[in-house]
Parts: C-alpha cells; sequence; structure tokens
C-alpha cells in the first residue's frame, strides 16, 4: 500500500512501536523496544516503511534512547510520541495538552491546561439554561412579544378571509 501510494506522488507517514489498532496483538498498551529484539522489531518496520517510500514515522511509547538511535539512522523524518526527544518532531494529541481527557492519562502526555473542569462547568451552564428555557415555556413567559414575527392587521384579515373561504 505504501509503495502504492508513494508511486502515485502521495506522502505516507506511518507508525512504529505502540500501535493503538494493534494492541491486542502487541500484548496491550504497553511500552515497547524495551529489549534489544523488541527494538530490533521496530528498526525492521523503520527499514521497511524506508524501502517503501514512506517520508516519516510516529515513533509511540519506545526507550528514548532507543528511538534516538533509530531517529539518527534513518531518512524517515522521526515524529516522537512518548519516545523522548531524540527524534525530529514531538507529538501529542490536542487532548492531552488541553487536559480534556477523562480517566487514564497516558505517562507520555503533559497536560497544560484543564479543559475538562471548563466543560464541566459549560455543562452546568448548558443544563440550567436548558432548564430556564423549559421553564419559561411551561410558564408562557417564552415566546414573549419581542420574540414574535408581527403582521399588519390589515394583512392578517385579509389573510384570514382567504382561508375561510
Amino acid at each position: 500500500v505504501i509503495r502504492e501510494l508513494r508511486d502515485e506522488g502521495i506522502p505516507v507517514c506511518s507508525h512504529v512501536g505502540l500501535i493503538p489498532s494493534k494492541v491486542t496483538w502487541t500484548g496491550g498498551f504497553k511500552a515497547v523496544g524495551k529489549t534489544a529484539d523488541s527494538a530490533m522489531t521496530i528498526w525492521n518496520a523503520v527499514k521497511a516503511l524506508e524501502e517503501a517510500g514512506a517520508f516519516a514515522a510516529e515513533i509511540e511509547v519506545v526507550p528514548a534512547e532507543v528511538a534516538s538511535l533509530i531517529s539518527a539512522q534513518t531518512s524517515l523524518f522521526m515524529i516522537s510520541m512518548g519516545a523522548g526527544a531524540g527524534c525530529d518532531a514531538q507529538y501529542l494529541f490536542a487532548d492531552d495538552v488541553l487536559g480534556q481527557s477523562r480517566g487514564h492519562v497516558p505517562r507520555h502526555a503533559k497536560t497544560y491546561r484543564n479543559f475538562a473542569a471548563e466543560f464541566d462547568r459549560l455543562q452546568h451552564e448548558r443544563i440550567a439554561a436548558f432548564r430556564e428555557f423549559r421553564r419559561d415555556i411551561e410558564s408562557g413567559a417564552y415566546p414573549a412579544e419581542p420574540h414574535n414575527v408581527g403582521v399588519a392587521s390589515e394583512e392578517l384579515a385579509r389573510f384570514r378571509n382567504m382561508i375561510n373561504g
């Protein structure tokens, strides 16, 4: 697939190391490349991507030293996600940077803001607003005269005559 895309001039950025969509094949959400054999598996995947024509690869949750060695010896643009500072670029999900995640936050993630708390505050405001809306509907306070579209009395009379036959 990568070769076909390359041949069509479509750039490919692939993925090595921990690949979330394959964790059931690799033993779960855990670091990879912690043994020489496991690191060699990642290196072989990088070399295969290079040969196939990819231009880059995200390297995820791999020891920093392993990622740095791989990055230094490949032509691929290596993007670290939890693989240390020795790659060509760093990557984090916006949900992690903004603190939007609930529950488990990966070890490699760093939260810069607490949007989850802000979303909680906004959700309380949403609920309060819709409750007020419902109360206004039930009490007849909404819609009030300023919310309605007016019609001239002679036009309304004319329309009434038209529909009444």
